[in-house]
């Protein structure tokens, strides 16, 4: 009697054993996903503000209508390509094309002096650095969850129940080499910001360094005490309007 009681045991241990990673993976695929949709929020954001950012250049550099184009080309190329985790390649791939056009447009603003004092400029390339700023934070909270749970599918026993669980390795969400920097704006004088790159990243990969707080949780950068306010394409003071807006 005392073997049937110990077989029982054991049995219930092993189901309890399976459910509990059953239930890990499935929490984990979660997690990618939600860490995904900050990933997707922030980069709406970045597309919303360049139609604005791209009618307020166009008012002083007409003559520059190549590449303007060009990041109206790259903007509406990076709309359609992040949708879930599962285009997290195609995501990066689009963003670097796009991140690469702005860099040539806020280089081209250089030489528009009358430009970089403009009010309406000035307050989209805040918010246009601001936005990088969480994008970046956003990639790396992504890739830590991506870590988590490909380790999780990878490794025994989990993997015995990733199958049943549905649960696949992800994407990780990583710029090309060679579109990694982001233009970053020195807001610090108000009447002149000017531009920089970053350098290329080295080869170790970004997603080992896990924030400490959700980037849903982190605030907004602010600029003398004031929080940067978001203004949609459309609104008053811009008259722009693109297809998807028409929707």
């Amino acid at each position: 009697m005392i073997y049937v009681i110990i077989i029982l045991i054991i049995i219930v241990a092993l189901v309890a054993a399976g459910v509990v990673m059953y239930n890990g993976l499935v929490k984990q695929r979660n997690t990618v996903q939600e860490a995904w949709h900050q990933i997707d929020v922030e980069l709406t954001r970045r597309h919303d503000l360049i139609p604005n950012l791209v009618e307020t250049v166009k008012g002083y550099a007409q003559h520059e209508a190549k590449t303007l184009d060009d990041v109206i080309a790259a903007r509406g190329a990076a709309v359609n390509t992040h949708g879930s985790p599962d285009q997290a390649a195609q995501a990066a791939a689009a963003e670097g094309e796009l991140t690469q056009a702005l860099g040539r447009l806020i280089s081209v603003t250089e030489a528009y002096p009358d430009l970089k004092s403009n009010q309406n400029y000035q307050q989209l390339m805040g918010e246009l650095s601001a936005t990088e700023d969480r994008i970046a934070n956003a990639r790396r909270y992504y890739n830590a969850c991506v870590s988590t749970l490909n380790s999780k599918v990878d490794s025994i026993p989990t993997k015995f129940f990733a199958g049943p669980a549905g649960v696949t390795k992800a994407e990780y969400y990583e710029a090309d080499e060679a579109t990694k920097g982001a233009p970053q704006v020195n807001m610090t004088n108000t009447q002149a910001p000017s531009v920089s790159f970053d350098a290329p990243q080295s080869q170790q990969r970004p997603y080992n360094e896990q924030p400490q707080l959700p980037p849903s949780q982190m605030p907004y950068p602010t600029q003398g005490g004031q929080s940067n306010t978001f203004q949609a394409p459309g609104q008053q003071g811009y008259g722009v309007e693109y297809p998807e807006q028409r929707k």
